[in-house]
């Protein structure tokens, strides 16, 4: 049995200058790769923005891991890309590359057998070949169309071995690659919400105020020369803690809350039955359009630090209503 090396007891200080030193030596990459950033860029931007089929991106080891994320990157900014595995595609995989694609392969030294084995047939195919490798002589670099240089003065491993500081600047150069094609395509956040529609990402740039709002008979509205009793009674029933006034067009007025209400009072004693609720309700209320996304409401009920809107058209008629527990209930904020 191998015996174990004895561990070292490290105080805190040791700890953070060790990650530190990591962090140090990794901003330096980037640093590196930053200013060596050049026309090949721009060039692998063209290709890869022209390109009819998909971005097939490969790589072994942890170039592998890389490659698998920056093809989920492309893949959700509007870019359409997957992974392939070198292994795999020498064993049958190779079928899922068409000619139309573009393979962005992925190696540190440009050497990787399972990657080189695989490019002459993606080039007698007619693929356009982009790599990334820290070794512009290699064998990888040779076959590509476009080298994209991510080698780095020093990796963070001290001994050199593991890749760090490597991989580091792969992703981010993938995740540039990624930037620049989505600006140059124009993609909107609602382009990027139709490919996550799951999670509290796809809630907050998919569902739209319509989707929530109280509307028909679970709409609390009451005419102006209604008693503020029959507001209240209205707002019981409807459980939105508030109350539209509107006109015999359901033309928006103004509303009225509970705190409308122990303002009222506090002034002095009101006559529920015989006061009008025109006369205590809120004019010119903060409102929303049906058509808007429901973040936009929780936007507005932060910054003006209420807990309900009304819901108008463009003619500023009544159509609904919501409040902070619908937006919770939804889970968009």
């Amino acid at each position: 049995m191998t015996a174990q090396p004895a561990e070292k007891k490290l105080s805190d200080a040791n700890w953070i200058d060790a990650g530190r030193k990591v962090l140090a030596i990794e901003q330096n990459a980037m640093q590196s790769l930053q200013a060596r950033l050049d026309a090949s860029f721009a060039q692998a931007c063209r290709l890869l923005l022209a390109c009819q089929g998909r971005v097939v991106c490969t790589g072994m080891g942890k170039s592998g891991h890389i490659a698998n994320k920056i093809a989920a990157t492309l893949a959700s900014t509007g870019t359409p890309a997957f992974f392939v595995h070198p292994g795999e595609a020498s064993h049958g995989d190779l079928g899922m590359i068409l000619d139309n694609d573009v393979v962005l392969a992925l190696s540190n030294s440009g050497e990787s057998d399972e990657i080189n084995m695989i490019m002459p047939v993606l080039k007698r195919q007619g693929n356009i070949i982009i790599s990334m490798t820290g070794k512009p002589a290699s064998r990888l670099a040779q076959f590509s169309d476009v080298h994209l240089d991510v080698s780095v003065p020093e990796e963070a491993c001290p001994l050199g071995l593991a890749p760090t500081s490597s991989t580091t600047v792969s992703l981010a150069l993938g995740d540039a690659l990624a930037v620049a094609l989505l600006e140059a395509r124009g993609f909107s956040s609602e382009d990027f919400a139709r490919s996550h529609p799951a999670g509290s990402l796809g809630r907050r740039l998919l569902v739209r105020i319509e989707d929530l709002m109280h509307q028909g008979d679970n709409l609390p509205m009451v005419l102006a020369n209604a008693s503020v009793t029959d507001a209240l009674i209205e707002m019981s029933e409807k459980r939105l803690g508030m109350t539209a006034i509107v006109d015999e067009q359901q033309q928006l007025l103004g509303v009225f809350t509970d705190g409308d209400l122990r303002r009222a009072v506090n002034h002095g004693p009101v006559n529920l039955n015989q006061t009008a609720v025109s006369e205590l309700m809120a004019k010119n209320p903060k409102t929303v359009q049906a058509g808007h996304l429901a973040i936009e409401a929780a936007h507005l009920l932060e910054r003006y630090q209420i807990n309900g809107l009304l819901v108008v058209d463009e003619q500023q008629r009544l159509v609904g209503a919501l409040n902070i527990h619908d937006l919770l209930r939804a889970r968009v904020v």
